[in-house]
């Protein structure tokens, strides 16, 4: 369908201020479930153009956005979702800032791209719950090893100090504890769902890929739908090497580049090095590249690159992966 019509969407923990590109209209609501509704009637009264013609476009801005983005997915509306550093590196040298001008350069972007991607597709509500358990446990463990850090260093300097400890040790339990909680739920919903406890399955049987890599992947690749390649998930996992060369004089080394999820990369780097200690071919692929004289990264990171390809590789084949290597002769 073609798009005639963008909206552009800043959003904001209070309120949304909206523009309509080809008019230019301004106009402020409520982040709320009645604002909501008044801005998507505004958007089809002044924009005078067929529902199945108009773009929202709206910078991600986490649970900020979250009715808005539901609001829009139950009406059915076309709508795309883009980090706010894709929008602000798109528009050249900007000055100033405030919410209205912010509406305004979403619907540009909005309206400039406006037939380059597809829309955005909206995750289930069981990968949505996913994804905030993930996020919730991501949050402990950190605070865990804090803790943990903070306490083996008092140990190490610090006199006896029963209650000191006992705190630290207290808190170090409860938040395991709490870790452990949010592990049987996480494993109650995939279990619940035939789809993602297959996908579970096939993404564990890989040797190096762990449980929590596996959701990971299940969750930001919304159940291996939203990337139409493993290159593409390993661009935005970060490790994805890219040339750095310019004419005759610029010949920089390959690398990876900066602009990458973070969560994901430190993943796949543990699975990269568990693989090589678990996994015979593996291990002999990375044994044979130091010998003749390359480095430790840059092999890992391959290894990294060819654990995503098998992930991508059992879930769209439907069948575990086989080491051949056992079968060579």
């Amino acid at each position: 369908m073609e798009i005639k019509e963008v909206i552009g969407i800043d959003v904001s923990k209070l309120t949304v201020d909206c523009c309509i590109h080809q008019s230019q209209e301004l106009k402020t609501f409520k982040n709320d479930s009645e604002g909501i509704s008044k801005m998507i009637g505004w958007s089809l009264r002044k924009s005078k153009v067929d529902k199945e013609n108009i773009l929202f476009v709206l910078e991600h801005t986490g649970l900020y956005s979250d009715y808005l983005v539901r609001s829009l997915d139950r009406g059915d509306y076309q709508m795309k979702i883009v980090s706010g550093l894709e929008i602000k590196r798109s528009l050249g040298i900007i000055r100033g800032k405030n919410d209205r001008a912010d509406s305004k350069r979403i619907a540009l972007y909005g309206y400039r791209t406006r037939e380059e991607t597809l829309p955005s597709r909206i995750p289930g509500s069981t990968l949505t719950r996913l994804k905030r358990l993930m996020s919730m446990r991501r949050k402990l463990v950190g605070q865990r090893a804090g803790h943990m850090a903070t306490l083996r260093e008092q140990k190490s300097v610090l006199e006896e100090d029963s209650l000191l400890f006992w705190v630290q040790e207290d808190i170090i339990n409860l938040l395991s504890w709490r870790i452990n909680d949010l592990e049987r739920e996480m494993d109650k919903l995939i279990q619940g769902d035939i789809e993602l406890k297959r996908m579970l399955a096939l993404l564990t049987g890989i040797k190096g890929i762990g449980k929590v890599t596996a959701r990971f992947m299940i969750v930001y690749t919304v159940g291996f739908t939203s990337f139409s390649t493993w290159r593409k998930f390993a661009s935005y996992c970060g490790i994805a090497p890219f040339s750095h060369t310019s004419g005759t004089s610029v010949r920089g080394r390959t690398k990876v580049s900066q602009l990458a999820n973070r969560e994901g990369k430190a993943l796949l780097h543990q699975c990269s090095l568990s693989a090589v200690k678990c996994n015979p071919e593996m291990k002999a692929y990375y044994e044979r590249r130091l010998e003749i004289g390359k480095s430790k990264m840059s092999t890992l990171n391959i290894i990294r690159n060819k654990l995503v390809s098998r992930a991508f590789a059992v879930v769209a084949r439907g069948t575990p992966y086989v080491n051949t290597m056992g079968y060579a002769s």
